[in-house]
């Protein structure tokens, strides 16, 4: 099978407040980790499928339509990094990256392409568990339908965004930012509490410029005037809030 006749399809993420039911496919070429992976998650109740590489992983998601795809970044041939890329054309499926790297630099990579989450080895397998069901809570919470603010729309389900009828085109961080944002308004959230919703990270982890700048980012897209914020406004001393 050749990546690039790759065909993504999904199944919605299981429904529930803790779904741990859920299908979780597992992909690393080591088959030592993938059982350590297989034998945590099973113990918690997951059902668990398993792939060696990265076309191997594409054909699984097609054929055994997971819930969530536990994916290493250092797979051969077609690393993670492109396998979550390609995933990210057509699908919004949740992924936790698997990595033996910790720096910052591959953790922030693998976030704005669009993981879920960033685990690095070595790692417990109960937090990985732990880890999956969070993810999986907030997949669910997302398949919210749209939420509108008269000229702007956000179709979480479609993960679009919408101003005056045109589409504002976000990175995937971008737009998460904003829906979670949006989805309490006029609640003021911290850079460091969005740092730790939004990207599952915390201070020291992740700097808490990340946060300013997709902040900046949204708003110049966004924003008829970002100088001079409509929708996400700037509370001195306290972090940012979504105005309806």
């Amino acid at each position: 099978m050749q990546l690039g006749d790759a065909r993504i399809a999904t199944r919605p993420p299981a429904v529930g407040a803790d779904p741990r039911n859920a299908r979780v496919l597992v992909v690393d070429d080591d088959t030592v980790v993938r059982r350590l992976v297989r034998d945590g998650l099973e113990r918690e109740g997951f059902d668990v499928t398993e792939a060696g590489d990265g076309s191997a992983a594409l054909e699984a998601v097609e054929t055994s339509r997971p819930d969530l795809v536990i994916l290493d970044v250092n797979l051969p041939v077609a690393g993670g990094f492109d396998i979550l890329q390609r995933l990210r054309e057509s699908s919004a499926l949740p992924v936790i990256l698997l990595s033996g790297r910790g720096a910052e630099i591959d953790r922030v990579l693998g976030l704005e392409l669009g993981a879920d989450d960033y685990v690095v080895k070595p790692f417990s397998p109960r937090e990985l568990a732990s880890r999956v069901r969070a993810v999986l809570r907030r997949a669910t919470e997302d398949r919210r339908p749209r939420l509108d603010f008269g000229e702007l729309t956000l179709d979480v389900a479609r993960r679009e965004v919408y101003k005056r009828g045109e589409i504002v085109e976000l990175r995937t961080k971008e737009f998460d930012l904003l829906v979670f944002l949006a989805a309490a308004p006029r609640r003021v959230f911290s850079r460091a509490e969005l740092l730790e919703q939004v990207w599952q990270s915390m201070p020291g982890w992740q700097d808490l410029a990340t946060v300013t700048e997709h902040v900046r980012r949204v708003r110049h897209k966004l924003e008829d005037d970002h100088e001079h914020p409509r929708w996400i406004r700037t509370v001195r001393g306290a972090g940012y809030v979504f105005e309806p």
